[in-house]
């Protein structure tokens, strides 16, 4: 099921291959900023991007990379940092030679280098730089920008044929054209295969997986994925969810970005924790300790176990840190916290280690069960605390 791409070394970081799917996220601060770049690069990379994308669009922004990265270093943090670059790439890569020099990968799209010969120019002039920085590139096409030309083209041909296909799936395939037509003239310039990294995104689900599984039957890049635009809150959240869950459980993917629009004061490390759930949802990757818990119902007497269970997810998340060094493995515990006697025992014996608190007319008493067998039975006002502690335990006992 799952198709191996080529491998592709990003800094510190491998993408394709047989290696796991990295996670990676784009800043939104203005980089020529750089404190104000670097504190967000820093808060991305603890949350778990494993690279963290950043503007260039003027000199001020690339004359501010190199010390992006060496702050960043002070910081003992050795993210790899992906310059995004539209429109003028080439001539601040080429200005800018530390720029250039401090960035592990460049982000260009073919739609927003030119027309024509100058398209072609530029295109190549950016190509030369990567070759010889020794960088790796990913050639990402939207259809937001997509080669007015090569489109026009397309649908041009399309209309003189006998039976016209339908104008979404003409646009599909420019996406694609676009794609592999960059890469093989990368190629040819030099850049060989283990520095590209190609992508097609697009807003609409349906569009996203059928591009993105027809791109990976025509060649074997490393693959990004990710919704372009994905939206606010929860629409954005499910949209990204559906598209790239879909295209992971075919072995579609080797990177992955959320693209959430943060509502206003909200952490830009959302998109990161998002990612990282349908990973670990899919059983591809794992980063923290799953915690399972009753949804709650008419039997439930209390929120006990939702604050139960909140607090639990919370005091696991924040031991990580410390827990990932000092125990191996532990971030594939399963936890679970459950509100009553009808799922509560067995969802707790299937678990690592889980709790069943009491419902409506049960015994205020609650048994914890570690790896499906009864240890200790909670009563009292500090089940929560108690509770924890067998947690900890555990942990010290199992990893």
């Amino acid at each position: 099921m799952f198709k191996q791409t080529t491998q592709v070394k990003v800094g510190n970081v491998l993408i394709g291959g047989n290696n796991p799917i990295v996670v990676q996220s784009m800043t939104n601060t203005d980089t020529a900023d750089v404190m104000a770049t670097v504190k967000q690069c820093a808060e991305l990379s603890k949350a778990g991007s494993e690279l963290v994308r950043i503007t260039v669009n003027t000199e001020a922004a690339a004359e501010a990379v190199p010390r992006i990265r060496d702050q960043l270093e002070k910081m003992n943090l050795d993210v790899p940092l992906v310059g995004d670059f539209h429109f003028n790439g080439h001539k601040l890569l080429s200005l800018y030679p530390d720029c250039a020099q401090a960035l592990e990968k460049y982000r260009i799209n073919p739609g927003n280098i030119g027309r024509g010969n100058s398209r072609d120019d530029k295109f190549a002039q950016l190509i030369n730089i990567a070759c010889t920085n020794n960088k790796a590139v990913r050639i990402g096409v939207n259809w937001g920008s997509l080669d007015q030309e090569l489109m026009a083209q397309m649908m041009d041909e399309n209309n003189h044929l006998a039976t016209p296909r339908e104008t979404v799936d003409v646009m599909h395939d420019a996406l694609i054209t676009s794609a592999l037509d960059s890469a093989k003239s990368a190629e040819k310039q030099g850049l060989p295969q283990d520095k590209i990294i190609l992508s097609c995104k697009m807003s609409g689900v349906q569009d996203l997986v059928k591009v993105y599984q027809h791109l990976s039957q025509r060649c074997n890049y490393a693959l990004h994925l990710g919704l372009t635009e994905a939206g606010m809150g929860s629409k954005g959240i499910v949209a990204s969810t559906c598209a790239l869950a879909i295209l992971l459980q075919q072995g579609i993917g080797d990177t992955i970005r959320i693209s959430l629009t943060p509502a206003p004061g909200e952490a830009r490390e959302k998109e990161v924790q998002v990612a990282q759930e349908i990973l670990q949802s899919l059983e591809l990757r794992s980063f923290t300790p799953t915690v399972i818990a009753c949804p709650g119902c008419g039997r439930t007497s209390s929120d006990t176990f939702q604050h139960l269970a909140k607090d639990i997810a919370a005091f696991l998340k924040q031991s990580m840190p410390v827990w990932k060094t000092q125990y191996p493995g532990v971030e594939k515990l399963n936890v679970a916290v459950m509100g009553c006697v009808v799922n509560g025992p067995g969802e707790s014996k299937h678990a690592d280690i889980g709790i069943s608190l009491p419902g409506n007319g049960e015994k205020p008493v609650a048994p914890v069960y570690e790896d499906g067998v009864k240890t200790v039975t909670l009563k009292g006002n500090k089940i929560a605390e108690e509770f924890e502690a067998v947690v900890i335990k555990y942990i010290q006992n199992h990893y």
